[in-house]
């Protein structure tokens, strides 16, 4: 997890300071405040600012309810409700900001959630370092036979070498070429006074997916929720869901209450059709029912009878 030096500076330098507040702070979080959390190979996740808490949340969701909320006791009773009940509005109150450092083909599947601000990295600005993402042999997997969108059996041996072996050459080729474009010297490539070096916008367009960008993100508390649900789930690309593990540690230093509800409710739930509920009813009620006469696909009711921990 490579930091620059002027960004490990930059963290050494927030860590070291401290201010008195009257907003409301969370220690558990403030113990990593500004620190890079590793993710793959060489990237990693941190949190730069956050607004608000677990009680932000009860306080928005009193202030909406009015006297009805009179008869939730406890906070975690009225957020567990809140998630149960799919009111989102008072998890908006509260704020995070990360800083991201990811692939690029990371970076396009994380943009597709559109309810954040985000600023990146310029490669027209500035030059890209020569950081690409390399599965680890874990990871190197064999498109799937039955998931278009998934990977099968892990490749072994030499068919793994010889995948890791070209997606090292082409990351590194390509960003020789990129270096030699510019031509600001680097890489054993001397600067050539004699010959223009080409725009960075239009050198950079030779780089690999692989490599790697860094973005300043900011949420709300309900979207970072929502993105979570999607990309840390176990059917989540693996590159993309380590991300979402490492912020999900975050959201459970910050708002451990919310974090509690959303494991239960959302990580942990399952929502079911209403022809999955009837048919639930009546395997309650003692009723033999099998696919043919369930009026459900073949593949909801795999989905369902896995769900329910029953053959299917």
């Amino acid at each position: 997890m490579p930091l620059s030096p002027e960004q490990a500076q930059e963290i050494e330098q927030s860590r070291a300071q401290s201010f008195t507040t009257r907003r409301a702070t969370v220690p558990a979080l403030e113990e990593i405040l500004y620190q890079a959390l590793p993710v793959l190979d060489h990237g990693f996740i941190r949190v730069v600012d956050y607004m608000g808490d677990d009680a932000a949340v009860v306080q928005a969701a009193r202030v909406s309810y009015g006297r009805g909320t009179r008869r939730v006791s406890e906070d975690q009773g009225l957020i567990n409700y809140l998630m149960r009940h799919r009111h989102t509005t008072p998890f908006e109150m509260c704020e995070i900001k990360y800083h991201v450092k990811l692939p690029i083909f990371v970076a396009r599947q994380w943009i597709r959630h559109r309810t954040a601000n985000v600023n990146e990295y310029s490669a027209r600005y500035s030059i890209l370092d020569r950081e690409f993402y390399l599965p680890a042999p874990a990871q190197l997997a064999a498109q799937s036979r039955t998931n278009r969108q998934g990977r099968g059996e892990v490749l072994e041996g030499a068919d793994a070498s010889f995948v890791l072996d070209l997606l090292k050459r082409d990351a590194e080729q390509a960003h020789d070429d990129y270096e030699a474009m510019l031509n600001e010297g680097s890489q054993g490539r001397p600067h050539d006074p004699a010959r223009a070096g080409l725009a960075r916008e239009l050198a950079r367009m030779n780089l690999p997916l692989s490599t790697y960008t860094q973005w300043y993100w900011k949420t709300d508390l309900f979207n970072l929720l929502h993105f979570l649900s999607l990309r840390a789930d176990s059917h989540a690309q693996y590159e993309i869901r380590v991300y979402a593990e490492a912020m999900l540690e975050t959201a459970r230093r910050w708002v451990p209450m919310t974090h509690a509800a959303f494991l239960d409710y959302r990580i942990g739930g399952a929502p079911i059709s209403a022809k999955g509920l009837a048919l639930v009813r009546r395997l309650l009620a003692g009723e033999a029912v099998d696919q043919a006469e369930s009026g459900l696909s073949a593949r909801e009711w795999r989905e369902l009878m896995a769900l329910l921990g029953r053959a299917g």
